[in-house]
């Protein structure tokens, strides 16, 4: 298809691109699907009619929120008309009825958690967020889908008896992350308390978190960083630099960026080695979300500050569509970065 030539030098655009390219794009897929019997064996478009590009479940629901993003962050882009016709595509009362049945048929509690229900739920929190009477419509589509998920998820963390402390989709701590600020963006009152105490529960007491043997060989979530940016939306201000003081004591206080190095990728066509680009454009925001939680005269700031600048630098120049590997989701994580999503003010 073709689409409105973008903006010289514009980041947004180029995102919006990756993101038009891929959440209609069927094949090649990865689905995550427990076949029960020969009826189960349908393509992607069938089984998840929303969300079935991009080639998976939650790289497709992030793209979508990509979309969403930049149509409410950068209204001048010359591909806002594109954006909407491919939201308006994806995100219909009918097409969502379909990503209900399938979710909740059969034992499909697990599906995608955390972290593809984690990026439906910021998906939701974009469009709550918006003033745009369509994006208010596809809210309203999304509701029986989150309502589902949200349901699960409430039935989950009681039973969850320890963090997922991986630098993968599993990992909690990011999903605690998008999960808490959904909560607090629709008021809903019970899922960001019991977010909060479990939160509490795995982490507050946590000290001396092993930095230097980050990251592992396919991480794109630093396990350390990512569980003190969840921390700072948990405690006080004044806690959390007491608690990251003891969880990240390396942190230094004289501005440098060297005391982190950014992930390195050998074979941007390896879909598990480019991983290591989205963990330096994930662990960039999870340095500016850091430092955003510290008083303004607190010295560690500067060096988060530097080192999530040198991150983003590395991670910025992967994201391109030269790779299917990669530019099917990298651009949500630059996207996520450069707008500054998850930090207030």
């Amino acid at each position: 298809m073709e689409y409105p030539e973008a903006r010289a030098g514009s980041e947004t655009d180029r995102f919006a691109l990756l993101a038009l390219d891929c959440v209609h794009r069927e094949y090649p897929n990865k689905i995550s699907h427990v076949l029960e019997d020969d009826a189960d064996a349908r393509p992607p478009r069938e089984l998840t009619p929303a969300f079935y590009g991009c080639y998976d479940w939650h790289s497709s629901v992030h793209g979508h929120w990509l979309l969403a993003r930049i149509a409410r962050t950068d209204p001048e882009t010359p591909l806002r008309d594109a954006i909407h016709a491919a939201l308006e595509r994806s995100l219909t009362e009918e097409n969502i009825a379909g990503e209900l049945a399938y979710y909740t048929d059969g034992d499909r509690a697990s599906f995608e958690r955390p972290y593809g229900v984690a990026w439906f739920l910021q998906l939701v929190a974009e469009l709550d967020e918006s003033d745009d009477p369509a994006m208010r419509e596809w809210r309203e589509n999304l509701r029986p889908l989150e309502e589902a998920i949200v349901a699960n998820t409430m039935d989950w963390l009681p039973k969850l008896a320890y963090p997922i402390r991986i630098g993968t989709h599993n990992q909690s701590a990011f999903a605690f992350g998008l999960m808490l600020d959904y909560a607090r963006q629709v008021g809903n009152g019970a899922l960001e308390q019991a977010l909060i105490a479990k939160s509490r529960e795995f982490h507050e007491g946590d000290r001396d978190c092993p930095i230097g043997y980050e990251p592992s060989g396919e991480d794109f979530l630093s396990p350390c960083l990512m569980e003190a940016d969840l921390m700072r939306r948990v405690l006080p201000p004044q806690r959390f630099g007491e608690w990251l003081a003891a969880f990240l004591p390396g942190i230094p206080a004289d501005g440098s960026a060297d005391w982190l190095e950014p992930g390195i990728v050998r074979d941007p066509t390896d879909g598990k080695l480019v991983h290591l680009d989205g963990v330096n454009l994930s662990r960039a925001w999870a340095m500016e979300g850091i430092a955003s939680a510290l008083p303004v005269d607190d010295p560690r700031r500067a060096a988060l500050r530097a080192s999530a600048d040198r991150h983003r630098a590395e991670g910025i120049v992967a994201v391109s569509a030269e790779n299917y590997e990669g530019s099917h989701w990298l651009g949500s994580f630059a996207t996520y970065l450069i707008t500054r999503r998850g930090i207030q003010g």
